[in-house]
């Protein structure tokens, strides 16, 4: 079963809610808002390239605002992700401001997601290895686990050198990456933080599941 299909639920309400706790549903909202940024900034009429705005649309039944595709669907999942996520207006303004940057026509699209995929890979990859207890014990403690996130990413973004060689060519690449795309230290640790929580939410309902 698609994600997608997974992430709603059919009500007869206007709102669908979103079931909270899945790494996988919020980072497929986020991918919905990208898309749906996309649309409205580079005037996209062709709905079938944008797969996931396309589904989340369908299963809302959001009809489609002054004739232009995007508009109604940023508003829908900009407000799930504030209201379910806790995320702020900032967050959703970097993320215009990116794709504003570097997407300037419809051929961009697949460069900037090659791009936004390496950043999150290195990102999480880097964190895993500089926080692997921290994320341990700071679980039981939610404002423990951001600050400690909010410390992990500042080094990253500052430190000039590292121990190891493969650490810091990492932590080179996460920098350039973040230059290009042009996400704060802010922008990172929110983003992160969520997708540790759900992790761990994923995790707990596997280990019941697996009982």
């Amino acid at each position: 079963m698609n994600i997608i299909s997974k992430l709603f639920k059919k009500k007869e309400e206007e709102e669908t809610v979103v079931s909270k706790g899945s790494v996988e549903e919020f980072v497929t909202l986020i991918r919905v808002y990208y898309q749906a940024v996309m649309a409205v900034q580079l005037g996209i009429t062709n709905l079938n390239i944008l797969n996931d705005m396309a589904l989340f649309k369908r299963m809302l039944k959001i009809p489609t605002q002054n004739n232009k595709l995007g508009i109604a669907e940023k508003s829908r999942a900009r407000k799930i992700l504030m209201q379910e996520y806790g995320l702020n207006e900032n967050f959703f303004k970097e993320i215009d401001a990116s794709i504003k940057k570097n997407c300037r026509t419809q051929n961009d699209i697949k460069s900037y997601f090659i791009m936004y995929q390496g950043f999150n890979n290195d990102l999480f990859s880097l964190l895993d290895t500089l926080m692997q207890w921290k994320f341990r014990f700071s679980m039981l403690v939610k404002k423990l686990l951001y600050a400690q996130t909010q410390k992990t990413i500042h080094e990253i973004v500052t430190r000039s050198e590292w121990k190891e060689v493969s650490t810091q060519k990492v932590a080179w690449r996460i920098r350039k990456y973040k230059e290009s795309l042009g996400y704060s230290e802010e922008w990172m640790t929110d983003f992160v933080y969520n997708v540790v929580l759900m992790a761990k939410e994923d995790a707990k309902r596997q280990r019941k599941e697996d009982k």
